[in-house]
This record gives structure tokens, sequence and C-alpha cells, in this order.
């Protein structure tokens, strides 16, 4: 039985050997009798030769005319070229059809608008930057789970579909449960404090949802959600959390995908320069610096995302912004001991105008406040019975985030 050779485990070795692979064509071109054959496995695309000297003419004529995306199995040698890429490529010996496209492929190397992309989204998939991008989204949730294992923190799975809001009703998706109204889960936050009563520091990785009105890449309808909450748990000690692992994910990416993030116009070498601890400025003195900048903005209400920009080329790095307004957060931020009308929140910007990464906090654990701040929101508190009963048995101090 023959083995097939991963395309990544040639270009870590670069050895001059005879490897059999398969794979799809994801492009070709011709010159002065060579056929030059881009072959994708999955695990990478590599550049092989096909010299009209080496095969039947019929065979080579018939390479000459197959489509892109077909799919082959080779047998060749393995030399280095610089000029290739990734610096090597294979000298075919044996070339075999397994499936010749019929039709052709309806995504060309051209420009195509998003409408386009979209419309063929389940074969723009193979587009080499969207390998990438899959990739790179791979190692994030591989390295975040990696490192909260590594610091003691436990996985928790929480329901997709709630009973309440946690965000705010105007971005919830409602659903007909039996006789009773229901909706897709905005984050796992609620269900989580009441976990943490039960194993302790724990975090998730799970899909969450938001009826966003605006169509923009700001703001989608669904996303997966890297979330932790704590117990005996601080603004600044979740804080640190939050700086830690962020520096981890964008050190393993550097470290493990440099060639992804190069394609995406990211230095691995400036990757690895962050470190903690991130820059801290407080609501406060983000609307004083928007406001010295020329920029109009209503103390109390949310940064909108223009702000957010602005304040962001002030920073090189990832930076914090803490002490929200009650008037901007989930009624289940706490409230400043020292400032009653802010909150012991923060949210982590991304610099050069990407925006927010992170927003978390101190929850409220005195079940007099809670009640408190939910008759201020106009809640209804029989939508929160059991959130509300955490509050009786055993609260404690706690904090998390949502990424």
């Amino acid at each position: 039985m023959v083995k097939f050779t991963d395309i990544s485990e040639i270009f870590a070795s670069k050895e001059k050997r005879t490897v059999h692979i398969h794979g799809w064509l994801h492009h070709k071109r011709s010159s002065g009798g060579v056929q030059f054959l881009l072959i994708r496995d999955g695990t990478g695309i590599i550049q092989t030769t096909l010299k009209k000297d080496d095969v039947p003419e019929e065979a080579y004529q018939q390479i000459d005319r197959l489509p892109v995306e077909s799919t082959v199995e080779i047998e060749g040698t393995v030399k280095e070229d610089e000029r290739a890429p990734g610096g090597c490529e294979l000298s075919i010996h044996d070339i075999r059809i397994l499936h010749e496209v019929k039709e052709e492929f309806p995504i060309a190397k051209k420009y195509h608008g998003p409408e386009f992309l979209m419309d063929h989204r389940h074969l723009w998939l193979r587009n080499e930057k969207m390998q990438a991008m899959l990739k790179i989204r791979s190692k994030i949730l591989e390295s975040s789970r990696e490192w909260f294992l590594s610091h003691g923190y436990i996985e928790f799975q929480s329901p997709v579909i709630i009973t309440a809001a946690v965000e705010g009703g105007s971005t919830l998706f409602e659903l007909k449960y039996f006789n009773r109204k229901a909706y897709l889960t905005q984050s796992w936050q609620l269900h989580a404090e009441a976990a943490i009563a039960s194993v302790g520091k724990i975090f998730t990785i799970a899909p969450s949802f938001r009826a966003e009105k605006s169509r923009t890449r700001r703001h989608l309808t669904e996303y997966w959600h890297i979330e932790a909450e704590e117990p005996w748990c601080d603004l600044k000690k979740t804080m640190k959390v939050q700086e830690e692992l962020v520096t981890h994910v964008l050190h393993e990416l550097a470290k493990d995908l440099p060639r992804e993030m190069e394609m995406f116009g990211r230095d691995p070498k400036d990757l690895l320069k962050i470190k903690p601890s991130f820059p801290r400025i407080t609501y406060d003195q983000a609307t004083e610096m928007l406001r010295r900048e020329g920029v109009s903005v209503a103390w109390g209400e949310d940064l909108t995302w223009e702000q957010q920009k602005v304040l962001s080329f002030k920073f090189q790095t990832p930076f914090f912004i803490t002490h929200f307004p009650k008037s901007a957060k989930a009624f289940y931020h706490k409230p400043d001991p020292e400032r009653s009308d802010v909150t012991l929140s923060d949210d982590l910007q991304a610099p050069e105008g990407y925006g927010e990464l992170i927003g978390g906090g101190q929850r409220i654990h005195d079940l007099d406040e809670l009640l408190e701040r939910i008759e201020e929101e106009e809640l209804d508190a029989k939508n929160y019975r059991w959130y509300i009963e955490l509050r009786k048995f055993g609260a404690v101090p706690h904090a998390g985030f949502g990424l």
C-alpha cells in the first residue's frame, strides 16, 4: 500500500527523497516544455514540475488540459529550490488523475467583490489566504485552551438556549420554545457565575449570537466567544489574566504560524515583542483624550468604534480602558465603591484602529446591590430568579471577561 506524505512534512525536512503526495491542483503554468503544478493537500501547497521528456506525449497533454481543482496522486523526488514557494519542489516521476473537473472553477485569479465571494464561500475556503485564516483561528482556539488548562481552569459548557438577556434585549434572537419565549445566548456569563461556586475558575469556547441591526464587519450575528469567570477575583486580577492570555496567544501565532501571519501583514518579530503589562487608561481619561483630538463624546455613553479607533493610534500595543459609567455597561457590573457612577469594568482594545478585543470586569456579588441595579435598568426580576438566588448562598467577589 502506498504511503502518502503530507506536504507540510516535506517542507519541514526538505530532505532529498522520493515521496507520494495527493491533493488538489491549486494553480498551474507552463514554460519551455515544463509544467509547474501547484498542489494543495490541506497541510500546505507545493510546486511540482512535470517535464515533457519524462512522460508520454499523450499524458503530458492530458495534464496540460487538466482544470484547476482536479485531484491527483503524484510520485516524485524532493529537491531544494529557493525560487519555489517554501524553498523546495517536487520533480514528478509519475502522476495519476483521480478526479477531473468538468467545468471552469468559478473563482478565478482576479478581483472578485465581497458579494460574489460570499455567494461562493464554500469554494472560497480553498483560497490560500482563507486557508491561512482558518489555521490562525484554529491556533487561537488551541493556544487559548492550552493557556487556561495550564493555569488550573476547568472548561465549562453552558446552555445555548436561554430565558433572559445578558447584554441587552435589543440584540436577542427570539425562539419559540414550546409554550414560552426563549433566546439564543449572547454570552455564557450568567450561567458561568453559577458554575464557579462548584468548580472554581472556568472558561469556555462556544458560539454566541447577537441580532445586530448593522451589517458591517464589526457587527456579527454569530461568532465564537472565548470567555472566563473566576471566584475570589477583582478587576485588577481579571485584567492580568486577560493580558497574559492575549500575550500567550500572540506568541504562539508568531512561533507556529509565521508564514500565515506574514500573509496578513504581521511581522512575527513584532508580535513576540508584546508583553504584559498593557497600558491602562480610565474612561474619563479616554474621553478627555478624544476631546483634545476634537472628537465629540458624551459622558455616559459607550465608546463608538470611531472613537475607539482614534484612541487606538495613541498606543503601540493592546491597551485597557477601565471604569466605564454604569449607563454604558450591563446591569451585573459592580459599581466602584469609591465612585458609584462608574463600574469596575474594562475593555481591552487593539492598536491600529481595530477596536475592542475583550470586555470584562468585576460582577456584583451583593444581593441588595444587584436588585437595585436590576430595578434601575427596568428589567423583570422574574427572568433572573435563579441568577439573583446565587447571591443568597455563599456569594463571593468574582470577575470575568469575553473575547
